[in-house]
Protein backbone atom coordinates (compact mmCIF):
# COMPACT_ATOMS: atom_id res chain seq x y z
CA UNK A 1 0.00 0.00 0.00
CA UNK A 2 1.54 3.61 -1.11
CA UNK A 3 0.24 5.77 2.01
CA UNK A 4 -1.29 9.04 1.02
CA UNK A 5 -1.50 10.53 4.54
CA UNK A 6 0.42 9.79 7.88
CA UNK A 7 -2.94 9.50 9.25
CA UNK A 8 -3.39 5.95 7.45
CA UNK A 9 -1.26 4.32 9.88
CA UNK A 10 -3.21 3.43 13.14
CA UNK A 11 -0.44 2.84 15.34
CA UNK A 12 3.27 3.79 15.08
CA UNK A 13 6.03 1.55 12.78
CA UNK A 14 7.67 -0.37 15.31
CA UNK A 15 9.78 -1.99 12.52
CA UNK A 16 11.30 0.70 9.41
CA UNK A 17 13.28 0.32 7.06
CA UNK A 18 14.88 3.67 5.41
CA UNK A 19 16.06 3.51 1.78
CA UNK A 20 17.17 7.33 1.87
CA UNK A 21 20.29 8.02 3.92
CA UNK A 22 19.10 11.25 4.69
CA UNK A 23 16.21 9.88 6.06
CA UNK A 24 17.83 7.65 7.98
CA UNK A 25 19.80 10.31 9.76
CA UNK A 26 16.52 11.77 10.76
CA UNK A 27 14.96 8.82 11.86
CA UNK A 28 18.12 8.49 14.01
CA UNK A 29 17.74 11.80 15.03
CA UNK A 30 14.02 11.86 16.26
CA UNK A 31 14.59 8.78 18.30
CA UNK A 32 13.74 5.52 16.22
CA UNK A 33 17.21 4.30 15.83
CA UNK A 34 15.35 0.83 17.37
CA UNK A 35 12.53 1.35 15.03
CA UNK A 36 14.92 1.11 12.13
CA UNK A 37 15.82 -2.54 10.95
CA UNK A 38 16.65 -1.89 7.62
CA UNK A 39 18.53 0.39 5.65
CA UNK A 40 20.88 1.15 2.24
CA UNK A 41 24.61 0.64 2.13
CA UNK A 42 24.64 4.55 1.58
CA UNK A 43 23.21 5.41 5.01
CA UNK A 44 26.36 6.68 6.92
CA UNK A 45 24.99 8.81 9.47
CA UNK A 46 25.49 7.95 11.77
CA UNK A 47 28.34 5.71 11.80
CA UNK A 48 26.45 3.34 14.16
CA UNK A 49 23.55 2.27 11.53
CA UNK A 50 25.86 0.50 8.93
CA UNK A 51 27.20 -1.47 11.96
CA UNK A 52 23.56 -2.34 13.95
CA UNK A 53 20.99 -2.57 10.95
CA UNK A 54 20.46 -4.58 8.01
CA UNK A 55 21.89 -3.25 4.71
CA UNK A 56 19.22 -3.85 2.20
CA UNK A 57 21.75 -2.92 -0.55
CA UNK A 58 22.03 0.59 -2.52
CA UNK A 59 19.32 2.70 -3.03
CA UNK A 60 19.07 2.12 -6.84
CA UNK A 61 19.58 -1.66 -6.65
CA UNK A 62 17.76 -2.63 -2.81
CA UNK A 63 17.27 -6.65 -2.00
CA UNK A 64 13.89 -7.26 -2.29
CA UNK A 65 14.04 -10.44 -0.99
CA UNK A 66 15.61 -9.51 2.20
CA UNK A 67 13.19 -6.65 2.42
CA UNK A 68 10.54 -9.31 2.16
CA UNK A 69 12.08 -11.32 4.99
CA UNK A 70 12.50 -8.29 7.19
CA UNK A 71 8.93 -7.64 7.48
CA UNK A 72 8.98 -3.95 7.71
CA UNK A 73 5.73 -2.14 8.54
CA UNK A 74 6.61 1.01 7.12
CA UNK A 75 9.41 1.64 4.09
CA UNK A 76 10.00 5.27 3.61
CA UNK A 77 11.47 6.00 0.36
CA UNK A 78 12.24 8.61 -2.25
CA UNK A 79 10.61 9.74 -5.72
CA UNK A 80 13.76 10.46 -6.68
CA UNK A 81 16.38 8.44 -5.60
CA UNK A 82 14.74 4.88 -5.63
CA UNK A 83 13.20 2.82 -8.70
CA UNK A 84 9.29 3.43 -9.04
CA UNK A 85 8.76 -0.48 -9.93
CA UNK A 86 10.67 -1.41 -7.10
CA UNK A 87 8.82 0.46 -4.75
CA UNK A 88 5.17 -0.62 -6.74
CA UNK A 89 6.48 -4.06 -5.88
CA UNK A 90 7.28 -3.33 -2.79
CA UNK A 91 4.03 -1.35 -2.07
CA UNK A 92 1.88 -4.53 -3.43
CA UNK A 93 3.26 -5.88 0.10
CA UNK A 94 3.96 -3.36 3.17
CA UNK A 95 2.99 0.37 3.91
CA UNK A 96 5.42 2.31 1.82
CA UNK A 97 5.99 6.29 2.15
CA UNK A 98 6.97 8.02 -0.30
CA UNK A 99 8.73 11.58 0.02
CA UNK A 100 9.04 14.06 -2.43
CA UNK A 101 11.67 17.04 -1.57
CA UNK A 102 12.45 19.38 -3.83
CA UNK A 103 12.93 22.52 -2.30
CA UNK A 104 13.17 24.06 1.71
CA UNK A 105 9.51 23.96 2.27
CA UNK A 106 9.24 20.67 0.91
CA UNK A 107 11.85 19.52 3.50
CA UNK A 108 9.61 20.83 6.29
CA UNK A 109 6.67 19.29 5.04
CA UNK A 110 8.48 16.37 4.82
CA UNK A 111 9.38 15.71 8.41
CA UNK A 112 6.32 16.94 10.12
CA UNK A 113 4.41 14.02 7.97
CA UNK A 114 7.68 11.65 8.88
CA UNK A 115 6.83 13.01 12.69
CA UNK A 116 3.09 12.36 12.01
CA UNK A 117 3.62 8.64 10.73
CA UNK A 118 5.88 7.64 13.82
CA UNK A 119 4.48 8.98 16.63
CA UNK A 120 7.30 11.86 16.80
CA UNK A 121 5.23 14.91 16.28
CA UNK A 122 6.49 16.89 18.96
CA UNK A 123 9.93 16.21 18.36
CA UNK A 124 9.68 16.88 14.31
CA UNK A 125 7.87 20.20 15.13
CA UNK A 126 11.41 21.03 16.84
CA UNK A 127 13.23 20.05 14.46
CA UNK A 128 11.87 22.30 11.73
CA UNK A 129 11.32 24.96 14.43
CA UNK A 130 15.17 24.79 14.98
CA UNK A 131 15.95 24.31 10.89
CA UNK A 132 14.14 27.56 10.21
CA UNK A 133 15.91 29.58 13.03
CA UNK A 134 19.01 28.39 11.44
CA UNK A 135 18.49 29.71 8.31
CA UNK A 136 16.42 32.44 9.61
CA UNK A 137 20.29 33.74 11.19
CA UNK A 138 21.74 33.51 7.84
CA UNK A 139 20.38 35.43 5.15
CA UNK A 140 21.45 37.07 1.93
CA UNK A 141 20.71 40.04 -0.50
CA UNK A 142 19.50 38.96 -3.69
CA UNK A 143 22.56 40.91 -4.99
CA UNK A 144 24.52 39.36 -2.90
CA UNK A 145 24.28 35.86 -4.72
CA UNK A 146 27.10 35.19 -7.17
CA UNK A 147 26.75 33.17 -10.47
CA UNK A 148 27.47 29.17 -9.44
CA UNK A 149 27.45 25.93 -11.53
CA UNK A 150 27.08 22.65 -9.09
CA UNK A 151 28.86 19.65 -10.72
CA UNK A 152 27.58 16.44 -9.38
CA UNK A 153 29.78 14.29 -11.99
CA UNK A 154 32.04 14.07 -14.44
CA UNK A 155 32.78 11.91 -17.78
CA UNK A 156 30.86 13.89 -18.55
CA UNK A 157 30.12 16.65 -16.18
CA UNK A 158 26.86 16.44 -14.87
CA UNK A 159 24.94 19.58 -13.18
CA UNK A 160 21.90 20.07 -11.32
CA UNK A 161 18.12 22.13 -12.77
CA UNK A 162 16.25 24.69 -11.06
CA UNK A 163 13.58 22.13 -10.21
CA UNK A 164 15.85 20.10 -7.94
CA UNK A 165 16.20 20.30 -3.87
CA UNK A 166 19.97 21.28 -4.29
CA UNK A 167 19.61 24.46 -6.66
CA UNK A 168 16.94 25.58 -4.21
CA UNK A 169 19.94 25.14 -1.59
CA UNK A 170 21.69 26.92 -3.62
CA UNK A 171 19.81 29.77 -3.93
CA UNK A 172 19.94 29.14 0.46
CA UNK A 173 24.16 29.49 0.35
CA UNK A 174 24.34 32.58 -1.81
CA UNK A 175 24.74 31.13 -5.63
CA UNK A 176 22.40 31.86 -8.34
CA UNK A 177 22.56 28.36 -10.37
CA UNK A 178 23.24 29.41 -13.91
CA UNK A 179 21.54 26.29 -14.84
CA UNK A 180 18.44 27.20 -13.63
CA UNK A 181 16.37 26.82 -16.88
CA UNK A 182 17.18 23.43 -16.78
CA UNK A 183 15.32 20.41 -15.30
CA UNK A 184 16.54 17.85 -12.66
CA UNK A 185 20.68 16.62 -13.66
CA UNK A 186 21.96 17.67 -17.58
CA UNK A 187 24.87 16.74 -19.28
CA UNK A 188 27.26 19.80 -19.52
CA UNK A 189 30.57 20.63 -20.97
CA UNK A 190 33.37 23.19 -19.42
CA UNK A 191 31.90 25.52 -22.91
CA UNK A 192 28.71 25.74 -21.27
CA UNK A 193 29.91 27.19 -17.86
CA UNK A 194 31.80 29.83 -19.61
CA UNK A 195 29.25 30.78 -21.73
CA UNK A 196 26.88 30.99 -18.54
CA UNK A 197 29.24 33.59 -17.33
CA UNK A 198 29.68 31.48 -14.43
CA UNK A 199 31.69 32.91 -11.77
CA UNK A 200 32.06 30.13 -9.44
CA UNK A 201 31.95 26.28 -9.82
CA UNK A 202 31.47 24.33 -6.87
CA UNK A 203 32.56 20.81 -7.15
CA UNK A 204 30.17 18.26 -4.74
CA UNK A 205 32.01 15.38 -2.23
CA UNK A 206 28.52 13.25 -3.75
CA UNK A 207 27.61 11.30 -5.97
CA UNK A 208 30.94 11.89 -7.50
CA UNK A 209 34.12 12.28 -5.02
CA UNK A 210 35.69 15.31 -6.59
CA UNK A 211 39.33 16.02 -5.36
CA UNK A 212 41.68 18.31 -5.66
CA UNK A 213 43.23 17.24 -9.07
CA UNK A 214 39.82 18.21 -10.47
CA UNK A 215 40.25 21.44 -9.44
CA UNK A 216 43.62 21.66 -11.24
CA UNK A 217 42.30 19.69 -14.29
CA UNK A 218 39.25 22.38 -15.13
CA UNK A 219 41.47 25.64 -14.28
CA UNK A 220 43.16 24.53 -17.56
CA UNK A 221 39.70 25.58 -19.18
CA UNK A 222 38.79 27.98 -16.42
CA UNK A 223 41.30 29.88 -15.65
CA UNK A 224 38.89 33.13 -14.76
CA UNK A 225 36.36 31.12 -12.64
CA UNK A 226 36.74 30.17 -8.78
CA UNK A 227 36.76 26.49 -8.53
CA UNK A 228 35.93 25.30 -4.45
CA UNK A 229 35.33 21.34 -3.42
CA UNK A 230 31.87 21.74 -1.19
CA UNK A 231 30.65 19.02 0.71
CA UNK A 232 27.38 17.59 -0.95
CA UNK A 233 25.69 16.35 2.39
CA UNK A 234 24.90 20.17 3.12
CA UNK A 235 23.41 21.13 0.07
CA UNK A 236 21.35 17.33 -0.81
CA UNK A 237 20.74 15.66 2.38
CA UNK A 238 17.23 16.75 3.59
CA UNK A 239 16.01 16.57 7.12
CA UNK A 240 18.01 16.78 10.40
CA UNK A 241 21.60 17.18 8.42
CA UNK A 242 20.16 20.65 7.14
CA UNK A 243 20.56 21.71 10.98
CA UNK A 244 24.03 22.54 9.71
CA UNK A 245 23.74 23.63 6.03
CA UNK A 246 23.52 26.99 6.99
CA UNK A 247 26.53 27.97 9.43
CA UNK A 248 28.09 25.97 6.47
CA UNK A 249 26.89 27.77 3.74
CA UNK A 250 28.00 31.16 5.55
CA UNK A 251 31.89 29.74 5.98
CA UNK A 252 31.55 28.83 1.79
CA UNK A 253 31.00 32.32 1.35
CA UNK A 254 33.49 33.75 3.68
CA UNK A 255 35.98 31.58 1.18
CA UNK A 256 34.15 32.48 -2.24
CA UNK A 257 35.84 35.82 -3.06
CA UNK A 258 33.87 36.75 -5.60
CA UNK A 259 31.23 39.49 -5.16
Amino acid sequence: MIIKHPKQLSNPPKRIISLVPSISALLHYLGLEKEMIGITKFCTIPESLLQNKTTIGGTKNIQLQKIKELQPDLIICNKEENIKEQIIELSAIFPVWVTDVNNLEDNYTMITDIGNLTGKVIESKQLVTDIKLSFGKYSLKKNQKKNAAYLIWRDPYMTVGGDTFISDMMMKAGFKNVFSEQRRYPTITVEDIIQRECNVVLLSSEPYPFKEKHINELKKYLPNIEIHLVNGIFFSWYGSELLNSAEYFKELNNIVSVK
